[in-house]
């Protein structure tokens, strides 16, 4: 007799399902996992089923491969997330029953978010190539992943070779890390301002490419901006907590004229100050030496003799410069863009 579905279609006769290949598992006892990590781990090997090793098309499951893979390959360490904990009770009695030795076992605890829960792309789980978009330098994001769960002591900044010396399993803590974003950045800022300027300047031209469009600095080809960046660098980088960062704070090299103004910047640039600046043209043009000090000289004189605070000629340079409230110190400023360029833009805000 033919059965039929509630949509009025015939059904289909059961099949018997192909065969599988299972693990014949102890039924007393215990199974027990000397782990680096979690110590000795016991399992009741009632609680473990006869798990399937190979599936119905002759392909092996997961625990058979490793296991076979692992011994093929020599490993000797298996190092991996908590939650294969119960894994490793399975591939213990896999190797024993193989006569296999078992390699050695460590399970780290998982990194959780700042909220506690399970780290996800929610808190920021990206691939390794998004942090390095981010600006992320890679000797910053190895120390700070290997200080996640592991200490040495107090110290909290550490060269490879300290990693490799100090670095032991059995000192991994068994509770979940927070991954927090805040100290991960600092640690970074520390080392970009150990870092070259050559070197960073390097690294900057490679995320470009990677960085989102409205990250992107204009004119990111041409060369001359690139060597002012260069030449910025003490001062952008000392601030910066990532590359983009530095990026960010350097975009007024980037910039072609007429300069885009934020709003705050533009808010600087009342008449009052408009008129501050034209009178500034003139010390800046007589200058035949165009560097920090000289600069800093005819500033300083100037405002002087004009009765104003350094502020408040230096609020509406540096709007008139880079279209921005912040920037790096504004003789540097002055000093990088070049005299030209320095006279051209303060002279598009007055006309």
């Amino acid at each position: 007799m033919r059965g039929h579905g509630a949509t009025g279609a015939p059904l289909k006769p059961r099949r018997v399902s192909d065969p599988v290949i299972r693990f014949r598992a102890p039924r007393d006892g215990e199974t027990v996992v000397d782990d680096q990590v979690q110590g000795k781990v016991s399992v009741a090997n009632r609680d473990l089923d006869d798990l399937v090793i190979l599936r119905s098309d002759g392909s092996p499951t997961y625990n058979l491969a490793v296991v076979a893979d692992d011994h093929d390959m020599g490993v000797t360490h298996v190092i991996r997330g908590a939650d294969h904990l119960t894994n490793a009770a399975r591939q213990a009695q896999i190797y024993s029953a193989l006569g296999w030795d078992r390699p050695v076992f460590a399970h780290v605890p998982l990194i959780h978010g700042p909220d506690g829960a399970k780290l996800s792309k929610r808190h920021g789980a990206l691939g390794i190539e998004a942090y390095r978009a981010m600006g992320y330098l890679p000797v910053a994001l190895r120390n700070y992943l290997v200080r996640l769960g592991w200490s040495h002591g107090d110290d909290e900044i550490f060269s490879m070779d300290e990693m490799v010396k100090w670095f032991d399993l059995t000192e991994i803590g068994r509770s979940p890390s927070r991954f927090d974003f805040s100290r991960l950045e600092n640690l970074n800022g520390h080392y970009i301002r150990l870092s070259e300027d050559e070197a960073l300047g390097a690294m900057l031209r490679a995320i470009v490419p990677d960085l989102p469009m409205e990250e992107k600095p204009p004119n990111a080809d041409n060369e001359e901006s690139w060597r002012k960046l260069s030449q910025a660098m003490p001062g952008l980088k000392e601030r910066a907590k990532t590359l983009v960062d530095i990026l960010n704070a350097g975009r007024f090299v980037f910039a072609s004229r007429p300069l885009e103004i934020d709003d705050k910047a533009g808010k600087l640039l009342d008449e009052d100050a408009r008129n501050v600046l034209r009178a500034l043209l003139q010390p800046l043009e007589a200058l035949h030496e165009w560097n920090v000090s000289e600069i800093e000289a005819a500033l300083r004189e100037f405002t002087g003799m004009s009765g104003l605070k350094l502020g408040k000629v230096a609020q509406p340079l540096r709007a008139a410069l880079t279209g921005r409230t912040t920037s790096p110190g504004i003789f540097d400023v002055l000093s990088v863009l070049g005299k030209e360029e320095t006279l051209a833009r303060i002279q598009d805000q007055v006309s």
